[in-house]
């Protein structure tokens, strides 16, 4: 399996940006240096600290980051996870995008998807509702201007004539795709195009997951796509010496993020998704936290974690995943560093 360090970014509460762009880039350094194989950038839009929309970050563009952190390592590969394709122009996104894979001598992998912040697309002033068509268009758009000498494309919202991308990606044909699967409709929808997933456990438990895994597994054969499919784990993990620590210290922090979740779920529910996110937001309101850890999180020793982890990518056929250590953006950078070398250190080399 493949192990890459999820990258909010973080904005934290009395830091300066000047400070969080710092801690950022120090953590890419570390995380080489510690063994993962490679760093994911989030995108976030108009969450500054306070607003209680979602982690603070100071990452609004994801690919600029990921220049300056490839120019900053050797060897681990960079990647997004994800850009939020609709809030862009497809034919610069693609020339910025081939443009870092030159740049990184071939180490990015692009994750894609449409984000769940409707407040987003408001700030870019695009209907959250045109999101779903907005990117199959911009997908089918940038993968033209990579493969093809010259093209043409005329849908709803992007028409373009004989236009000639230049660069071309290093990696051929282009980066590596992969999408941001959240609702059960997406997974098969990924199969049915051929495209690997990440797969996250922030509205669900991982019984309902391997149903929406097994349900992307079909829709891949069915519509005749070699192999079986390709999905990473994007997933809370914290490590820590004794099972004590690792309960306790992330707690606040994680309870926060579930918090916010739930609060954005009933906030937008009016406007998007409807019965969907308030049925996801009573969920949430009556989930504990030793149910979080129950089939949400993966909290405790580098001995529990492995053990957790090696039945996880049992139950769900996992090529890899991505450890996202600061569920809720609370937490300290020195724990945070302690939780990361463990798991860099001792718990990756296990399945290896």
């Amino acid at each position: 399996m493949k192990f890459g360090l999820m990258m909010e970014c973080d904005y934290r509460e009395g830091r300066t940006q000047s400070e969080a762009f710092g801690e950022a880039f120090t953590t890419a350094a570390s995380a080489e240096e510690w063994g993962f194989d490679g760093v994911w950038l989030a995108e976030r839009h108009f969450a500054p600290p306070g607003s209680g929309r979602a982690i603070p970050s100071v990452v609004a563009s994801p690919l600029i980051f990921a220049t300056a952190i490839a120019a900053r390592t050797s060897t681990i590969r960079v990647g997004t996870a994800v850009l939020v394709l609709p809030l862009g122009h497809p034919v610069r996104m693609a020339e910025e995008v081939a443009t870092l894979d030159n740049i990184s001598q071939g180490r990015l992998d692009l994750g894609i998807g449409r984000s769940g912040f409707p407040w987003a697309y408001d700030g870019y002033n695009i209907p959250y509702s045109e999101s779903r068509e907005r990117f199959m268009e911009y997908y089918q758009v940038m993968k033209l201007a990579w493969t093809e000498e010259r093209f043409s494309y005329q849908g709803e919202y992007y028409n373009f004539q004989d236009v000639c991308l230049v660069p071309k990606p290093c990696q051929q044909p282009h980066p590596p795709l992969r999408y941001a699967a959240s609702t059960r409709e997406t997974f098969a929808d990924m199969g049915r195009l051929g495209i690997p997933i990440f797969a996250g456990l922030g509205g669900s438990g991982v019984s309902d997951l391997a149903e929406a895994i097994s349900e992307y597994r079909e829709a891949w054969k069915e519509a005749g796509h070699p192999g079986e499919g390709d999905v990473i784990l994007r997933v809370g993990i914290y490590v820590a010496e004794d099972m004590g620590r690792a309960v306790t210290e992330p707690h606040e922090s994680t309870m926060s993020y579930y918090n916010r979740i739930r609060q954005g779920l009933i906030q937008t529910a009016t406007s998007f998704g409807g019965e969907r996110r308030v049925q996801r937001a009573e969920r949430l309101a009556n989930m504990t936290y030793e149910d979080a850890m129950e089939d949400r999180l993966i909290y405790g020793t580098p001995d529990f974690v492995a053990q957790r982890l090696e039945e996880w990518r049992d139950l769900l056929g996992l090529s890899g995943v991505i450890m996202e250590p600061n569920v809720g953006g609370t937490i300290s950078p020195e724990l945070l560093d302690t939780s990361a070398r463990l798991f860099g250190q001792e718990v990756a080399p296990r399945f290896r």
